[in-house]
């Protein structure tokens, strides 16, 4: 699909509130973008630590004041500054996320772009998308994992049930999912308050038994412990970066709750909770070496273990489906940008647009889960796994918010360089950090972002190879239309519309049309259906109307990319304007084409196989625009690729 070009407009802003609104926005933001961060006290501490000490041994008080003060530092520099102050006013029409920052940057190149530097930002944004699946799969593994082990804590005897138990959370939390979040997401916010409020008040009492421990704010600790330890401390910094791991939630979620309220969620009450818990645990720890096993669990008395562990169960499954709903909104970005191809997509809800679910990606991430769930059977082991995928993101997001300050904000290369280069070492030092785990579990991250990347690479470059065939092989419609006034075919009453991607040309189902009917409607409508690269389209702009001649009209239809297409609802906008639509008396002629595989496409053989494999998988395009499907007629054609 094409995108009409925008021009860049700086920082916008998401304007004031109304007081109920606003603060239902900050409960919301709580349950939802904070899920995942929330339940990073549950491994984050314990795994830095066993790093630290090389997994033998009790920690020493440098160690415990080095990684704390790194976990520290890493929730103020990489969440506060760079994420709450900063990304978040990196928006798109008020919309965050790696492919809405990629349609940001590349309308913010314009036209004027390389093509290196065109395909530079494509590869970037893809490449964050491709993480970002990593990331959605790991997170329901580590945290459901995580949480569950509480019961080891509360009897023994019940090691043996932490696998099945986790599964059978998994398999409930993906089988609801076709119920829609807006029922459950009533619950997401005042559970994760509780959540918040409950790991504050368990680590109280430990930091008011040791107050030294608020020494751990001196960056001094975590530069003499780095510089000391060598290759530990860099080992170390990797499971540091787990405090952080859900911070890329912030920037994803932007377009559901807004900054303000994001912001005030964090500096209120997100941050002092997460800072007390992490002290309370390196309190308990200086106390008790021996609690390093599992400091979070022991920081609150036997009588209310198990009342925590049901309260981190509830917490982590609230932080699997943040990530699991961002799926979903990615992958429509995606089909919407064409970058993967046409899939199934129900509304959940009819008053929030936003509100979707995806069968396909969700069986994809249920047993992706599963998988890793059999494969590292303990949240210790998925720790190495989950680095990479989040700081991978990170990276990425770094280098398009350096395009989008400098050319959006127009502040300059050098200024935007000044911005972002301290946030791009520390994520890329991070990353090098979890890349030293690669063997242990790093690779799966990797491997799974591999393999995502090349489906979406193979799709955008086969279809864009398909669409310059299957345009050499169409008529241009002028001349079309020239050739039909010197010999008329008969006609029949009422509208033909029929889609295709390039309206300057005659739609390959209108040719086939003609050439078996012979019949011509008395009104034809050319409709294309094109992708802007901001997230929503206001109303008045949706719809462009050209009469050609009596008989044939123009009409372009545009969408957001984080809008789900919906024809008949865009062509009725056409009633306003005086075009007389009726959807019962109207016919939708779509081209199904069946592709084979041929040796001289452009892509390897292999590459044309899988492309033919997605494109045979592909949604139907009646379902995809929302069409009636009694009102559609689909003619088919073979194309050799």
């Amino acid at each position: 699909m094409s995108s009409p070009s925008a021009s860049p407009a700086a920082p916008t802003s998401t304007g004031a509130h109304p007081p109920a609104s606003f603060a239902a926005l900050v409960l919301g933001s709580v349950g939802v973008v904070y899920g995942d961060i929330g339940t990073s006290p549950l491994y984050a501490f314990r795994e830095a630590l066993a790093a630290a000490s090389g997994h033998s041994g009790a920690p020493t008080e440098t160690a415990v004041f080095g990684v704390m003060s790194l976990i520290l530092w890493a929730l103020i520099l990489i969440v506060t500054v760079k994420y709450v102050l900063v990304l978040l006013r990196a928006d798109n029409d008020g919309e965050g996320g790696t492919l809405s920052l990629m349609a940001l940057a590349q309308r913010a190149i314009g036209t004027g772009a390389t093509t290196a530097g065109a395909t530079a930002i494509f590869l970037l944004g893809t490449l964050g998308a491709a993480l970002f699946y990593g990331d959605a799969i790991i997170t329901p593994a580590i945290s459901v994992l995580s949480a569950v082990e509480g019961l080891k804590l509360v009897t023994p005897s019940l090691a043996h049930a932490v696998i099945p138990i986790s599964v059978a959370i998994i398999i409930g939390l993906f089988a609801v999912q076709s119920f829609g979040t807006a029922k459950v997401a009533a619950w997401f916010g005042p559970i994760t308050v509780v959540w918040f409020l409950a790991m504050a008040a368990a680590g109280l009492p430990h930091i008011a038994n040791n107050p030294a421990v608020f020494g751990a704010f001196n960056p001094l600790h975590a530069v003499a412990f780095m510089w000391d330890h060598g290759m530990v401390g860099l080992l170390t910094l990797g499971a540091v970066f787990l405090a952080v791991t859900g911070a890329e939630a912030l920037y994803a979620d932007l377009g559901h709750f807004g900054r303000r309220p994001i912001q005030a969620a964090w500096i209120v009450l997100v941050l002092p909770a997460l800072v007390l818990n992490y002290l309370g645990q390196a309190a308990l720890i200086l106390a008790n070496p021996a609690a390093v096993e599992n400091p979070f669990y022991l920081l609150v008395p036997d009588w209310a273990l198990p009342a925590m562990v049901l309260l981190a169960t509830a917490a982590t499954i609230i932080a699997s489906q943040a990530v699991i709903t961002g799926a979903f909104s990615l992958t429509r970005q995606a089909v919407q940008l064409g970058v993967l191809p046409r899939m199934e997509i129900r509304h959940t809800s009819e008053a929030q647009s936003g509100q979707i679910f995806i069968p396909s990606i969700n069986l994809f991430l249920a047993l992706g889960v599963l998988l890793l769930i059999a494969l590292f059977r303990n949240s210790s082991a998925l720790a190495s796994a989950y680095g990479i995928a989040v700081t991978g993101t990170m990276v990425v997001t770094a280098l398009m918010a350096f395009i989008v300050i400098s050319r959006v904000w127009n502040w300059g290369p050098w200024v935007a360089a000044a911005v972002i280069a301290p946030f791009l070492f520390i994520d890329a030092t991070f990353l090098a950090a979890n890349l030293m785990k690669f063997f242990d579990g790093g690779w799966a991250p990797v491997a799974l972002g591999g393999l995502l990347m090349l489906v979406m690479l193979t799709w955008r470059r086969g279809s864009r190879i398909l669409f310059e065939k299957t345009r050499r092989a169409e008529v241009p419609l002028p001349e079309l239309i020239a050739s039909l006034a010197e010999k008329a075919p008969l006609r029949v009453p009422g509208t033909a519309v029929f889609l295709t991607a390039d309206p300057d040309s005659a739609p390959t189902a209108l040719l086939h049309s003609l050439k078996h009917y012979k019949v011509l409607h008395d009104k034809v409508v050319i409709l294309s259906v094109v992708t802007a690269k901001v997230p929503h389209i206001a109303d008045a702009d949706r719809v462009r109307i050209e009469a050609i001649d009596d008989t044939f009209s123009r009409v372009i239809l545009t969408f957001g990319f984080s809008e789900s297409p919906n024809v008949p609802r865009a062509l009725a906008i056409c009633r306003q304007r005086g075009w007389k639509f009726d959807i019962m008396s109207t016919s939708f002629f779509l081209s199904r084409r069946t592709i084979r595989a041929s040796a001289h496409f452009g892509m390897p053989l292999w590459q044309d196989r899988l492309f033919i494999i997605l494109a045979r998988n592909a949604g139907s395009a009646s379902d995809f625009f929302q069409i009636p499907t009694g009102r559609v007629v689909e003619i088919g054609t073979q194309i050799t690729v």
